[in-house]
């Protein structure tokens, strides 16, 4: 559910790091690859530029198989290590993000100090940020973006894609506490207040920054109310009235409060 804008931007950030090394342009000439014969042996340099006229046709399937098989057939070759995140590339650009992901951490284990770790780092995160379904689904590949896009962020802060990590890892907060929300509002209509109450409170303490802090504050108004602690009701009150004061919600919380406990 990824905004296009934010797809495109994406792109060209792994689009730009993606400069083609200068062993390329050592090798002699040839023709283009005129069909797909990823399983015929061949050598390292033909195969390699037959990968990366695949993808530059937009023939993304074609392409991570055939970076493929540089890595397979010439595994100790300079090529081989690029091979792998240009396949890792081309399986996110055909939006095959599991293999993409298991190519970038492949090559991580291979080579997890090399100066393209950041952009294996950057592409893992961003397959598992592709991914990211609706709050009412499960939430499970959030949770792995929101690892692997604060990884980029802790083991490379300075660098670009970490700060397109931390513009991402926005919605991903967002949508984590958009899914304790559903969960909270849900036990809330079954008049489950105790459950409920921990759903909000997570929101509001682990949350902070996200949209959905101001209706978490109101909705622990209402279930400390309902479970008899005004006191909490008037603290939870308190903190969404000193943030939020011109919110509806802060104005909901106070003719609660009236209404419930004007003496608390």
């Amino acid at each position: 559910m990824t905004q296009p804008s934010s797809l495109r931007a994406s792109t060209r950030l792994l689009a730009a790091a993606l400069v083609i090394t200068p062993l390329l342009a050592s090798c002699g000439g040839g023709s283009g690859v005129k069909k797909d014969t990823r399983y015929v042996a061949r050598d390292v340099s033909t195969l390699y530029r037959a990968a990366q006229d695949r993808l530059d046709r937009g023939q993304y399937r074609l392409a991570a198989g055939l970076f493929d098989e540089v890595e397979r057939q010439h595994p100790y070759s300079p090529w081989a290590r690029r091979a792998q995140l240009m396949g890792a590339f081309s399986y996110y650009m055909d939006r095959e993000y599991t293999p993409a992901i298991e190519a970038a951490q492949r090559f991580l284990s291979i080579h997890p100090g090399n100066k393209d770790a950041p952009y294996a780092y950057y592409l893992i995160g961003l397959s598992y940020y592709e991914q990211i379904s609706d709050v009412t689904r499960d939430q499970k590949i959030t949770d792995q973006a929101r690892a692997a896009l604060g990884e980029v962020i802790r083991r490379y802060p300075d660098s670009r894609y970490a700060a397109d990590a931390r513009l991402k890892m926005d919605l991903v907060q967002d949508h984590l506490a958009g899914k304790e929300m559903e969960i909270g509002r849900f036990y809330q209509r079954r008049s489950n207040w105790l459950a409920a109450s921990i759903r909000f409170r997570e929101v509001s303490e682990k949350f902070q920054s996200t949209s959905h802090t101001p209706e978490a504050l109101y909705r622990l108004t209402e279930c400390y109310l309902a479970l008899g602690v005004p006191s909490e009701a008037k603290k939870a009150a308190a903190v969404l009235g000193a943030n939020y004061p011109g919110s509806k919600w802060y104005s909901r919380a106070y003719t609660l409060m009236q209404k419930h406990a004007p003496t608390a």
